[in-house]
């Protein structure tokens, strides 16, 4: 495909990131709330067309949830061990000049995984050079991913429900009513990322309900302890002690993650998600037939 322009979009289940990319270079960005939950009527391709459009109309190459059977078209799944070669080669073509990159998918005894759209940025980070070719990548977030790559190629990963799992405990858990307080670094975070260490888990959840009625902690810290806790036990599954980590991560969620690791012996480099996501997308584009 060479190096013309082309747009390159990060389209998730809630926002999506648009990139005008020529000759490698980023020459224009947009992020809005349209994700694939808030197409209207459901209309993948007229909503496609708008963001080409209000881009300049360059041919559009998309990548994440648009991919899945939730979204446009499901882009199937580019088994692991995974490279940017293999996506490149399995784009599907969805409309003439837009196609969307496959996700990655792992199958290892009786355990399953899938991913979508951190493939992109897990192998654009190495290709980037902004991780090396063997590293552990951490993708915090609602549904929080572990990415190994070896000599370059992604060959294995999981994936933690970290975000959705607090989401749903302040939400609709009894312990809920006294997580109002905001999540930050802090004594409170740090207390649940040690109290992580105890390896029950569901347990120490429930202690924020007593804790509450005792007066054992303020509830404004409530919130900071869970999040430590989910956090916390979240880095131990996945990480020893001096480990390096990089986490591809927006500052707020990324800072809380260095701190989690650091309090269990790793150490964490955060990188540029967006320089990595379109690295990849463009060494993706470079590479179709």
């Amino acid at each position: 495909m060479g190096t013309q322009a082309f747009v390159a979009v990060d389209w998730g289940t809630t926002n999506r990131r648009a990139f005008l990319i020529e000759d490698g270079v980023v020459r224009r960005t947009a992020r809005d709330a349209i994700g694939i939950r808030a197409v209207p009527d459901g209309d993948f391709a007229a909503a496609a067309h708008r963001l080409r459009d209000a881009m300049g109309g360059a041919p559009m190459l998309l990548a994440g949830m648009v991919g899945s059977n939730r979204g446009w078209v499901d882009a199937g799944y580019v088994p692991c061990p995974a490279t940017l070669a293999g996506l490149a080669a399995s784009v599907v073509a969805v409309a003439d000049g837009i196609g969307i990159v496959p996700g990655v998918s792992i199958v290892a005894g009786a355990r399953g995984d899938v991913m979508r759209g951190e493939e992109v940025q897990v192998l654009g980070a190495v290709a980037a050079g902004l991780a090396p070719p063997d590293a552990l990548l951490c993708q915090p977030g609602t549904h929080c991913k572990w990415a190994r790559v070896a000599g370059g190629v992604l060959v294995d990963f999981a994936t933690a429900m970290t975000g959705e799992l607090f989401a749903l405990l302040r939400d609709h858990a009894l312990i809920g009513a006294a997580m109002t307080g905001a999540v930050a670094p802090g004594a409170a975070f740090d207390d649940g990322v040690a109290r992580s260490a105890d390896g029950d888990l569901t347990t120490a959840l429930f202690g924020v309900r007593p804790a509450s009625l005792l007066g054992l902690r303020d509830d404004a810290d409530a919130a900071a302890y869970v999040s430590g806790l989910l956090i916390g036990a979240d880095c131990r599954a996945h990480v020893a002690a001096g480990a390096t980590v990089h986490l591809l991560a927006d500052p707020a969620l990324g800072a809380l993650y260095a701190a989690a690791l650091a309090a269990i012996g790793a150490t964490a480099t955060v990188i540029d998600s967006n320089a990595a996501f379109v690295a990849g997308i463009v060494r993706i584009r470079e590479l179709m037939p």
